[in-house]
């Protein structure tokens, strides 16, 4: 195997109760590999920790223990290289869609021609299907459309690394379902990768290339399991069913 492009190792996390000064275990001894361009899902109940290793991972959080590598290096803070997806989109209302997905550059230490801000807006609206919706509104667009911003305003940034948590956790079951076969479509043809949370079997086994499945108190890995399964996947499928029979069975035990 490949010198892993994210490597966690005994990653542990205490946070103390500020009503009584307890101490909560969140991770305890959490470690595996990622190799670059892989398609990873962290899956498990509410409470399992998912969350606190996804924003550890970003740089938003040090844990308590252990070691979290991206590239060779320890990570300190958020980087653009390595880019954030939420569930509540994040956009900012009083801007188009357009201004909206050019806010990355804005932030970037290393200044671009507008001539290439332009063309690498109008391809991510292009690959998102936005095409005239660019002067729209927040809150002239659907759910799903406002994921498509977040994840354009991901993507024009050519990100190494996608962390995205429950993206697509707040859209209705048939917008979910859509957008999901886009997205995985997408991402392997722009080559990130990407580790996301869910709580959903069905959604991890739809993406991912292999899924982490944790439980809790303290939040902890019990399984990973290889998702050896076609790019364009039918979730009636044989396969598919006996997957998701393992890995339900991983969660539940």
């Amino acid at each position: 195997m490949n010198k892993p492009i994210i490597s966690v190792q005994n990653v542990s996390m205490t946070f103390e109760s500020q009503r009584n000064k307890e101490q909560f275990m969140a991770l305890k001894n959490v470690s595996f590999d990622i190799a670059e361009r892989e398609f990873i899902c962290i899956l498990g109940s509410s409470g399992c920790g998912k969350t606190t290793l996804l924003n550890i991972m970003g740089g938003f959080l040090k844990p308590t223990s252990g070691s979290l590598l991206i590239e060779g290096m320890p990570v300190e803070r958020p980087v653009p290289r390595y880019l954030s997806i939420f569930q509540d989109y994040k956009l900012l209302p009083w801007r188009t869609v357009r201004k909206n997905i050019e806010l990355g550059f804005e932030a970037a230490k290393h200044k671009l021609p507008q001539s290439e801000i332009d063309r690498r807006v109008d391809e991510q609206i292009k690959s998102v299907g936005l095409v005239g919706f660019e002067d729209y509104s927040p809150t002239e667009i659907s759910g799903g459309m406002k994921q498509r911003v977040a994840i354009a305003r991901a993507l024009v940034l050519e990100p190494k690394i996608l962390f995205m948590d429950e993206p697509f956790g707040a859209l209705d079951t048939m917008t979910r379902d859509d957008l999901r076969r886009y997205f995985r479509t997408l991402l392997k043809k722009t080559g990130q990768t990407v580790v996301m949370v869910t709580h959903n079997l069905n959604e991890a086994l739809s993406f991912a290339d292999k899924v982490i499945i944790m439980h809790p108190n303290p939040g902890r890995i019990v399984s990973i399991v290889d998702v050896d399964l076609p790019e364009l996947r039918d979730i009636h499928s044989e396969e598919l069913r006996a997957l998701r029979l393992e890995v339900y069975n991983a969660l539940i035990r």
